[in-house]
Formats: structure tokens, C-alpha cells, sequence
């Protein structure tokens, strides 16, 4: 996939503000296939920020790669809050990251189901200096496959601007 230029420019700054905190980037991919760590390695010199992605497209992998229980699994669904949450905790636990962002959804174009439509994503943020993770739901609607996953890998960065890096120390002065 070519990115286009704001998906790049996000990336770019994502980059920028972690590595002017000596942070880490981890990805817990499920819908999106290794988008986001696709778009955050596009930036010239990401090694020294982005630390590693897990693509878990089956429930055997986000099991296996990111602790996620088959309890979570079975009771709430591949696609669902607590999954992204499980898979965003285990992601941060699996890797030297300080911030893990994880999405799981239904691209489409199959898939759907009255309570699970197609475009719905779930994406999370663990962060070292958070206990637990921020959770978000998107309803993106049958906008295609391709658009369902550019518009969860740009939710993803903005979620891992949002909550993925250490507020107070954002706050300090230069």
C-alpha cells in the first residue's frame, strides 16, 4: 500500500514526539495486517523508536504472541473492547516498548453480522505509565476494505499520539 502524504506526515511526527521522549513503539495488528507498523517505518531512522509489531490475524496467534486467553476470545469475540485491550497489554508485555497500540475489527468485505457490522473497530493503548489501556470503538460503516483499514491505521496513530506517551513530561519546559 502507498501511504498518502497526512498518513506520512502523522507518522513522521508520531516518530518525532516519541523519540523526544526516549520512547518505544509496539503494534498489535489484527485488521490492519501490519499497516500501522508499515507507516511508522516508512519514516527514515523509526528504528530507534518503533521496537517491534505482531500481526495476530487468528485467535490461535493473538493467543500464542500476545497472551490474549481464550476466555476473552470466546466470551467477548476476536473483535471486541476487551480483546484490543488484551492484545494492547500483551503487545506492551511481549516487547521493550514503552507504548503498544492493538486494533482488531471486520474490514470486510464479508464478515459482518448484525451485532458485529462490517467497519467496526476496536483500537487500544497500553503505555508504561498508565496501568491498563485506553479503549476506543470506531463505526466506520461499509466504506471498502482498503478504507476501513487506512482509516483504523490513522485512528491508531492519533490514539497512540493521544495516549501513548508520558503527559507530564510533556509538560516540562525545554
Amino acid at each position: 500500500m502507498t501511504f498518502n502524504a497526512e498518513l506520512l506526515e502523522m507518522a513522521q511526527y508520531t516518530i518525532d514526539r516519541f523519540r523526544a521522549q526516549s520512547g518505544k513503539i509496539a503494534t498489535a495488528e489484527s485488521c490492519t495486517g501490519g499497516l500501522i507498523a508499515g507507516l511508522l517505518t516508512e519514516v527514515a531512522g523509526s528504528s530507534d523508536v518503533y521496537e517491534r509489531g505482531f500481526v495476530t490475524y487468528s485467535n490461535e496467534a493473538k493467543q500464542e504472541l500476545l497472551g490474549v486467553s481464550i476466555e476473552t476470545i470466546t466470551k467477548y469475540g476476536a473483535v471486541s473492547a476487551d480483546t484490543a485491550i488484551a492484545m494492547a497489554l500483551g503487545g506492551l508485555n511481549a516487547s521493550n516498548a514503552s507504548a503498544c497500540v492493538a486494533v482488531t475489527g471486520i474490514a470486510g468485505p464479508g464478515g459482518g453480522s448484525a451485532d458485529k457490522p462490517i467497519g467496526l473497530v476496536f483500537i487500544a493503548v497500553a503505555g508504561e505509565h498508565e496501568e491498563g489501556a485506553y479503549v476506543e470503538e470506531f463505526q466506520f460503516g461499509e466504506i471498502g476494505r482498503e478504507a476501513v483499514r487506512t482509516e483504523t491505521t490513522k485512528a491508531a496513530i492519533e490514539m497512540l499520539l493521544a495516549y501513548g506517551l508520558d503527559e507530564e513530561e510533556e509538560k516540562q519546559p525545554c
